[in-house]
């Protein structure tokens, strides 16, 4: 039966699911008509044509009693020549049906999967996103602009601009001046049609000629160590290339306080880490667009998250006085520009750069409390991302508070005599024999344990350089938790008697954790005084925000960046890098900035909750507490100076000992 014969027939019911959404069309009306008309989410970028397949739905034929709707299939028109010519990126297979081209007739039941919605529900292995629902801050649209005739009136610009009122009901827009230059050469390549870029309904900011279904943003955390970014396509939200380089600031300092004083003591000091950290985000863009083979132009949208003093320097801010106290941000409001603004060579591309909390709590702090979501639950949350500096967030729901702790460079191998960054050749994870004190290691770039046959035939190829941040960590909790070291953090010289990895070293003692083709490797005394530091400072800041709050304890703890994802929450917990607690609520979360920045990267609606949870957040600063010293000394000890049973702290470290 055609359309033309049910002209005069009554309305048909519509359902469309797994929304629910339901009404009247008049029969012969597209199914994309009628979820637009229904308010359904069904997305386009073809206005219909049959081109882009980001409108193809599924009908469900049967009898639904809960709708009252027998959906047969002759509810719908037969396949159309648009639908069996369709080549595009999906599949039009079995009853899948385009929904531009697809006529309702009678009663039908309509599925919209997932990947037909505009603000679609996405999951991603490479950054955690589980719960997220893409909700574009760009969006393509195909148009048709007519051509001008002789003595007409109107620019190309305001036909555009009329062409996108009358046929995609967008009003109130802005063209940015670099559209204007190739707004005329597209509609000439593209014979009129042209598909814009819209950003935040507001501003046009491409042009491409012709058809056009897919656009990219690129999402970037800047650390003080290191710059990491994804490539997502903005619309699916599918992370399509993630890249990372050491910080190339590193050389003006390996601390950010050191680079404020480079600042400080250099008249071209700002110019000079300015110009190094944007050549740095340029060569993250150039590897993501070369990785995924997406022309820089298609790159949209950025977002932007760091701590404090990056996010000054990448915006051209004068980062000094970030350096003393009071500590003042030149702004803590999320910013919004151009991508050519911090001169990332991506010409079609805004900017949004997520706010900083405070002084010394930055863009990248409000991106993991985004990702992490302490103020979603009623859960109290204990949000710690170590690293040279450790912001810490407490709270839930109803109430946030923020520190940081410095903690230093030690977490990450630096200033260790055997110290150095989580590379090739780095022992990353240690267990010491509680008997013999034989040690085993684990080494980057070598599957095998250091016991195991496999073992010094890999490791010959690398060598055993030195030992990062995670294996330092754990060769102090071994060695603590084999009697080595005692509370205080002494090495107990009366251990050489049991084994002769226990040497002397001066007027101390140090442990021979790996003797190799680059020499012995030791945990020395300054090794365990610069961790009893780094872990007091990040203990303290911990117990001052549960002051704060009236707290004594949390329903859980989560370990937050590069260093943070690499520690073993049992040995975080043996030497009192945090309070007591229960290990089973403690876990590693991974670059939660960085995944933060991918969720406002690809959702409008992040991007506003986060700007408000920002307000919400109580920053307490360390340096102006009293209470702040008692708590560091308190903490000094392992796991801390009064705790005499850390039974909760040891119980599955010394399963993995035992292992």
């Amino acid at each position: 039966m055609t359309a033309s014969a049910h002209a005069h027939a009554a309305d048909a019911k519509v359902v469309f699911t797994p929304s629910g959404q339901r009404g009247t069309v008049p029969v012969g009306t597209t199914v994309l008509d009628a979820a637009r008309h229904l308010g359904v989410d069904l997305d386009s970028v073809c206005n219909g044509r049959a081109l882009c397949g980001r409108c193809m739905v599924v009908p469900a034929f049967g009898d639904f009693a809960k709708h009252a709707i027998v959906s047969e299939p002759r509810s719908l028109d037969g396949k159309t020549a648009d639908e069996r010519a369709y080549r595009g990126r999906r599949t039009l297979d079995g009853d899948s049906r385009l929904g531009c081209s697809a006529r309702i007739l009678a009663d039908v039941v309509v599925d919209v999967p997932a990947a037909s919605q505009v603000h679609r529900p996405v999951v991603r292995k490479t950054v955690a996103l589980d719960d997220l629902v893409v909700d574009p801050v760009v969006r393509l649209y195909l148009v048709d602009v007519p051509a001008p005739d002789l003595g007409a009136d109107r620019s190309d610009l305001r036909r555009l601009l009329d062409a996108l009122a009358e046929q995609w009901a967008l009003t109130d827009l802005e063209a940015r001046p670099a559209v204007l230059a190739e707004l005329q050469p597209a509609l000439a390549r593209g014979a009129r049609t042209v598909t814009v870029a819209v950003h935040a309904s507001h501003w046009i900011s491409a042009v491409w000629p012709g058809f056009v279904d897919t656009a990219y943003g690129v999402a970037i955390d800047v650390g003080s160590t290191t710059v990491a970014g994804h490539l997502c396509d903005v619309a699916t939200g599918e992370v399509v290339a993630s890249a990372g380089i050491m910080n190339p600031q590193i050389r003006f300092g390996e601390d950010l306080m050191s680079r404020v004083s480079y600042v400080m003591m250099h008249e071209q000091g700002a110019h000079d880490l300015k110009s190094t950290i944007r050549g740095g985000l340029r060569d993250v863009v150039d590897q993501l667009a070369s990785s995924a083979r997406v022309e820089r132009d298609r790159i949209v949208d950025v977002v932007l998250v760091g701590n404090p003093i990056m996010h000054h320097l990448v915006l051209g801010i004068d980062p000094t006085p970030l350096g003393t106290a009071p500590f003042t941000l030149a702004t803590d409001e999320p910013i919004d520009a151009w991508a050519d603004d911090v001169e990332l060579a991506l010409p079609n591309a805004r900017l949004h750069v997520l706010p900083c909390i405070a002084g010394h709590v930055g863009a990248d702090t409000a991106a993991a409390v985004l990702q992490e979501g302490p103020h979603r639950s009623d859960a109290i949350m204990l949000l710690v991302d170590v690293g040279t500096n450790a912001e810490i967030v407490l709270g839930n729901r109803d109430w946030l508070y923020a520190a940081s702790s410095p903690t230093g460079p030690a977490f990450e191998g630096a200033q260790l005599s055997c110290g150095q960054r989580a590379t090739a050749g780095a022992i990353e994870r240690v267990r010491i024999d509680r008997d013999t004190l034989a040690p085993r290691v684990k080494v980057i770039g070598v599957e095998a344990w250091s016991d195991e046959p496999d073992f010094a035939q890999s490791a010959a190829t690398i060598d055993v350089t030195g030992v990062c941040g995670s294996g330092v960590i754990e060769a102090i909790a071994e060695l603590f938790l084999a009697g080595v070291i005692l509370r205080d953090g002494t090495i107990d010289g009366a251990a050489a008697a049991r084994s002769a990895r226990v040497v002397p070293d001066d007027r101390t003692f140090a442990y021979v954790l790996h003797t190799g083709a680059a020499g012995e490797l030791r945990i020395t005394q300054n090794d365990v005084r610069a961790i009893q530091l780094a872990k007091a400072a990040l203990n303290a800041g911990i117990r001052l925000l549960m002051d704060h709050a009236g707290i004594t304890g949390f329903d859980s703890v989560r370990l937050a960046g590069a260093f943070g994802n690499h520690i073993d929450p049992a040995y975080a917990l043996v030497l009192g890098l945090i309070p007591d607690c229960d290990p089973a609520i403690a876990r590693n979360v991974g670059n939660a900035a960085g995944s933060g920045a991918v969720r406002a990267l690809l959702s409008r609606a992040a991007r506003q909750e986060i700007a408000t949870v920002a307000r919400k957040i109580v920053k307490i600063e360390t340096a102006i507490e009293p209470s702040f010293q008692a708590h560091f000394v308190r903490a000094m000890g392992f796991p801390d100076s009064d705790d005499a049973t850390p039974s909760r702290r040891t119980r599955r470290a010394s399963q993995r000992g035992a292992s």
